[in-house]
């Protein structure tokens, strides 16, 4: 899964791609909706995470609008706000909200998989079983 982490300075977004990194995401960061509106034709995003203030200090109209990037799911992701706190308005049109402080990893990869945008054409990877079951004869 490719992630694009948007944050309102590098040091945000640097610690936001760190962190699903660590999920197992592939993460690009960028600073500002604008550099994550040049971005996206480019890396092709499963799903943005963008900092919450960001989101609700600016306008996602013109994200709204645009063809290509109104299918790509957005998730907020804050550190100074719980869940509660987060208001329907700012919130409007974001797929998921997450709480960095108390994420548990778990939880981050079920709200990732849940919004992970669907493509035409392709289906999601179905999830390995582990250990693999493929035989050794296989894999020669």
């Amino acid at each position: 899964m490719r992630v694009l982490c948007v944050g309102r300075h590098p040091f945000l977004s640097e610690h936001l791609g760190r962190f699903f990194e660590n999920l197992g995401v592939d993460c690009i960061p960028c600073v500002g909706l604008r550099e994550a509106l040049d971005l996206v034709p480019t890396i092709d995003p499963d799903a943005v995470i963008c900092d919450y203030d960001l989101l609700a200090t600016m306008s996602l109209a013109e994200w709204e609008s645009d063809p290509l990037l109104r299918d790509i799911p957005v998730i907020a992701v804050s550190l100074t706000r719980h869940p509660g706190e987060a208001h329907l308005m700012d919130v409007n049109g974001i797929a998921g909200f997450l709480y960095l402080p108390t994420l548990q990893p778990e939880d981050a990869q079920r709200v990732l998989g849940a919004v992970r945008r669907k493509r035409a054409g392709i289906n999601p990877p179905a999830a390995l079983p582990w250990p693999a079951t493929t035989p050794r004869a296989q894999l020669h």
